[in-house]
């Protein structure tokens, strides 16, 4: 290995993934498996988890399935501790856990707001500190990646409690890194444009919107679950150790051309 390339290396290191049991969370725990890390993963039930598992498996890392809610708030410090139990060090942490809902916007009510806010800003907000608290105790260096979303930047209709949330995660993510960059802890995010997964399926669902959001991406096409590994790789190694309150869009060109 090139020293360039070794800068990419995650052996011997450790990344919790939230979220993970299928799309976005599960295809990124594997890419970091497969650039050498070991894999905490968390998902509401620990059964979910059990593909992912196996895929992190199968790169021949080791893999610690977690039941986790990611709006239980008040328990994202024991989840950091369980990884430290379980796997010795926690070095990474991906924050991709997101609930989203299609509503018209004159439809949505307090209960909406709260669930989706809950899990997508709160939820993210305490499982950063737990393991910004974490590295800040040992004086150890750690790195977060955030998922965000076009959201974050442009208005969506009918996703205004998603939009409100994935716009107050990119504030958040700038906020934390800048408050935590002289303890080594680097925040980064990574918007995703347009994924076919099981939450945005209620797009996909129509043919008229998949014409319409293809005429306006640049490249042609939606995005595959492989464009976002190397993104992921990217923030959370040393070829991004002097990248911090940034957001990387992985969108085919779509916010470059509006």
């Amino acid at each position: 290995m090139t020293a360039a390339l070794s800068l990419f290396d995650l052996a011997g290191r450790v990344a919790l993934v939230t979220g993970a049991s299928r799309g976005i969370g599960a295809r990124l725990a594997r890419g970091l498996a497969e650039a050498g890390a070991d894999l905490a993963v968390t998902a509401r039930s620990a059964e979910a988890l059990a593909e992912t598992v196996r895929a992190i498996e199968a790169t021949g890392r080791r893999a610690l399935a977690l039941a986790h809610d990611s709006a239980e708030v008040e328990r994202a410090r024991d989840v950091v501790e369980r990884v430290v139990a379980g796997l010795g060090r926690l070095d990474i942490l991906v924050v991709n856990a997101g609930v989203e809902e299609v509503r018209p916007s004159t439809e949505v009510d307090p209960a909406l707001w709260e669930r989706i806010h809950r899990v997508n800003l709160e939820g993210a907000f305490f499982a950063m500190q737990a393991a910004a608290r974490h590295w800040i105790a040992l004086d150890r260096p750690g790195a977060i990646v955030t998922i965000c979303s076009l959201t974050s930047f442009v208005g969506v209709p009918t996703a205004a409690p998603y939009t409100a949330s994935k716009s107050g995660l990119l504030g958040l993510t700038r906020a934390l890194a800048s408050e935590w960059a002289q303890k080594r802890i680097r925040v980064n995010a990574i918007a995703p444009g347009y994924f076919r997964t099981a939450m945005t399926e209620p797009f996909y669902a129509d043919p008229a919107w998949q014409e319409r959001m293809l005429a306006k991406i640049p490249m042609g096409r939606f995005g595959a679950l492989d464009d976002l590994v190397g993104a992921c790789i990217f923030l959370a190694s040393d070829a991004a150790a002097y990248v911090t309150g940034q957001c990387l869009a992985v969108d085919g060109g779509y916010l470059a051309s509006i």
